[in-house]
C-alpha cells in the first residue's frame, strides 16, 4: 500500500496510529517532532503525511511549508486546536484534511484512504475473487458459475469494510457505527447474521471470528 509518514509528539497516540495503519496494510513511518519529520521526509519516499501541530523543535505548520516547498502529498493534519485561526492556517499551507483530537480511529483511517485514492496511490477495492464467487463491489453483485447470488447492499459493504481493514479485528460496534451510523437503534449482534448470511452465500472461510471482540478478513492461502 502507501508509506505513511505520522508526525505525532504523543509516542502512545503516534503508536496507536501507526498499528492501526499498519493492520490496514501501509507501511508507517513515525517521527516524535518537526525536525525529525523533515529528516524522514527529505530521506525517504513519502506518499503521505499525518500531521500534528503541535510539536517539538520545529511546528507542524513549519513541516508543512517545508513540504510543499518540494513535494504535493496528501497532508492530514491532526491537532487539538480546534480554533478557526488554525485551520485557516492548515488550509492556507495547503493541508489536504484537517482532524480534530479526540478522533476516531475508524474515521482517521478512511480519511487516509479517501486522500490517497484521490492522489492515486490507494486504487479503490472494486472486484474480490472467492474461489467461484465474485464480488462486484461497485455493483453490489456477485456471481459465481452457476450465476447471480442473492446479497443485499449492506451484505456486500460489510465484506469491502472487512477487506480494506485485513488482518485487522474490527469490533462490532466499530462495523455498526460505519455502516449505519453512529445514532442507528439497533443491537450489535445484527453483524453475526450478517457474517452468518456472507459465509453461507459466498462460500467464505475469510472472514474470521475473533471471540469476544469481532470479526477480521484473512486471506486463504
Amino acid at each position: 500500500m502507501a508509506r505513511l509518514l505520522i508526525v505525532e509528539d504523543d509516542i502512545k497516540t503516534n503508536e496507536a496510529i501507526c498499528e492501526y495503519l499498519q493492520a490496514a496494510g501501509h507501511e508507517a513511518v513515525p517521527a516524535l517532532d518537526g525536525a525529525q519529520a523533515l529528516d524522514i521526509f527529505s530521506g525517504d519516499h513519502i506518499d503521505m503525511a499525518v500531521l500534528d501541530i503541535m510539536l517539538p523543535k520545529i511546528t507542524g505548520l513549519e513541516v508543512l511549508r517545508e513540504i510543499r516547498k518540494t513535494s504535493s502529498i496528501p497532508v492530514l493534519v491532526l491537532t487539538a486546536m480546534e480554533d478557526e485561526y488554525t485551520q485557516i492556517k492548515s488550509f492556507d499551507g495547503q493541508a489536504d484534511d484537517f482532524v480534530a483530537k479526540p478522533f476516531s480511529m475508524i474515521l482517521l483511517g478512511k480519511r487516509v484512504t479517501a486522500l490517497l485514492r484521490r492522489s492515486g496511490n490507494f486504487p479503490e477495492l472494486r472486484k474480490m475473487q472467492f474461489g467461484e464467487v465474485t464480488v462486484d463491489f461497485c455493483g453490489y453483485t456477485a456471481w459465481d458459475k452457476a450465476g447471480r447470488i442473492d446479497i443485499t447492499p449492506k451484505e456486500i459493504e460489510l465484506l469491502k469494510m472487512l477487506a480494506e481493514h485485513k488482518g485487522m479485528v474490527l469490533t462490532r460496534t466499530q462495523m455498526l457505527d460505519e455502516l449505519w451510523g453512529y445514532d442507528y437503534p439497533i443491537i450489535d449482534r445484527i453483524i453475526d447474521t450478517y457474517v452468518k448470511n456472507l459465509r453461507k452465500k459466498l462460500k467464505l472461510d475469510c472472514i474470521v471470528t475473533v471471540k469476544g471482540v469481532g470479526y477480521k478478513f484473512e486471506e486463504t492461502v
